[in-house]
């Protein structure tokens, strides 16, 4: 099976769990923002963003240095997993304290401690069955990573609707989290044991210090990420209060559903790029080209859809008492295309061993987008919010992309030129829609339609996308 073919097989098995995952998703942040109310659900927003801010302390990074590591021997693996589960689970401990302790100094109320405690350790667990998922990548497994994203989801999905119906509240629905990752924990432990590498438990003090040494940067870039990404949910929460949190929160959770294809892609590629950086640099350059245009194709016209679209499908979606929320939705779809961008330049630089690099742009962006939050949120509240986070992604872009010129690593002038055809064919996209101003149902297969046509007559693909396209279809 040739390299592309092997890419392709993956992607389908997690793009065809992705799907069912969204579509589950989809559901129940519906009925959980419906039934929770706007209150309620942003206490659900903050717990959930200050639990994903500080996760990184229940893995520091271990996971995506595995994946890197282990894609190009996998005879490591053994070892790696033998001593990186105990290390994980004594790194859990640490944070679980920490997270606790930040709470009391936030003086928040018993409901917020009590259902942030119960995200902690969902996230724990969740680190868990992420490390499972490493393991599956690097060995270019995407079947299993697919079948236990699904599993875990669609369980989610019926412990979220057993604990509305039961009316359990908040308490409810966190647990509903946690006892869905503890049977895909042992479902994904069960797979990696039988199928792909089974642990040599061991605590090796000398292995494990200097895994952790060289996960460090892994981990110092995933909670800057981190902070740019759900700082903004915290600081709503102590500025502005829940009920802008709430608002901002359920269309962040839309916006989540897009960027999950986007963390597919990244799954599948960043363990392709590492062996080329190893074998092939020039088809790691190739790799990280049409990464870009790929993932362009699909998300410009997609949010210039959701601009002209975005209070029908808040209304569509949640209802008018979330009714302000489409506002933050016209924004917020930008950040989207901006972080599939930067994702496939991580990707690129990460496989190059370039990690510090990255972690120096997320500090940049952490820094920045605190301050920016600092100064608009009290006078913008969530509109100075969504506003502070394309900002963000905009300087990363600009950062990265100024890095990886320096580095060498200089994108071929084909690629500029198909990225302005995208934002042409994007461009007259939304001009239709404009003038022909049809009912949101109405657009979407005329809208796709119209895409199609202004792409195939501006010569967007060319003979390598052919070619890309019959090694799929294994006709080369």
């Amino acid at each position: 099976m040739s390299r592309v073919q092997t890419i392709f097989k993956n992607m389908s098995w997690l793009l065809i769990s992705q799907i069912i995952v969204s579509i589950c998703g989809f559901i129940w942040t519906i009925l959980m923002a419906r039934y929770l109310g706007v209150e309620e659900y942003g206490i659900f927003g903050f717990a959930v963003s200050l639990t994903g801010i500080l996760c990184i302390l229940f893995d520091l990074g271990i996971g995506i240095h595995s994946v890197r590591h282990i894609a190009t021997d996998y005879d490591s693996a053994p070892k790696y997993l033998g001593n990186a589960i105990p290390l994980k689970g004594l790194f859990s401990i640490c944070g679980f304290v920490i997270i606790f302790i930040i709470l009391l100094f936030m003086k928040a109320d018993e409901l917020t401690i009590i259902v942030t405690l119960l995200f902690a350790i969902e996230q724990i667990i969740k680190k868990f069955v992420e490390l499972m998922n490493a393991t599956f990548q690097a060995f270019e497994e995407g079947k299993y990573q697919g079948i236990l994203n699904t599993l875990m989801n669609v369980i989610l999905f019926i412990f979220i609707i057993i604990a509305i119906y039961c009316d359990l509240g908040l308490y409810g629905i966190a647990f509903a989290y946690i006892f869905a990752n503890i049977l895909a924990l042992i479902y994904g432990y069960y797979i990696l044991n039988k199928y792909i590498a089974k642990p040599n438990y061991e605590f090796d003090k000398t292995f494990c210090k200097n895994v952790t040494i060289a996960a460090i940067p892994f981990a110092a870039t995933a909670i800057l990420s981190s902070i740019y990404y759900s700082i903004d949910m915290v600081m709503l929460t102590n500025i502005v209060g829940n009920y802008a949190t709430g608002i901002y929160n359920a269309t962040y959770k839309l916006i989540s559903v897009l960027t999950l294809f986007y963390g597919i892609y990244t799954a599948v590629i960043f363990p392709v790029m590492s062996k080329f950086y190893k074998n092939d640099e020039k088809m790691l350059l190739v790799s990280y080209e049409k990464s870009i245009k790929y993932l362009m194709l699909i998300i410009i016209p997609l949010a210039i859809a959701t601009m002209f679209y975005s209070t029908d499908i808040i209304h569509l979606i949640y209802g008018h008492e979330y009714e302000s929320a489409a506002s933050v939705l016209s924004i917020l779809i930008w950040t989207v295309c901006l972080l599939f961008i930067s994702g496939a330049g991580n990707s690129l630089l990460n496989a190059s061993y370039k990690e510090v690099s990255v972690t120096k742009i997320y500090f940049i962006a952490a820094v920045f987008n605190v301050v920016l939050n600092i100064i608009l949120i009290p006078y913008l509240s969530y509109i100075g919010a969504a506003i502070t986070t394309v900002l963000s992604d905009l300087l990363i872009v600009i950062i990265q992309s100024y890095v990886i010129y320096k580095l060498g690593h200089r994108p071929n002038k084909k690629l500029y030129y198909d990225i302005i055809r995208i934002i042409i064919g994007s461009a007259i996209l939304g001009i239709a829609l404009y003038f022909l101003n049809l009912n949101m149902w109405v657009a979407i297969p005329v809208g796709i339609i119209i895409y199609l046509i202004i792409i195939y007559l501006l010569r967007t693909f060319d003979e390598d996308d052919k070619y890309v396209i019959k090694e799929i279809l294994g006709k080369n």
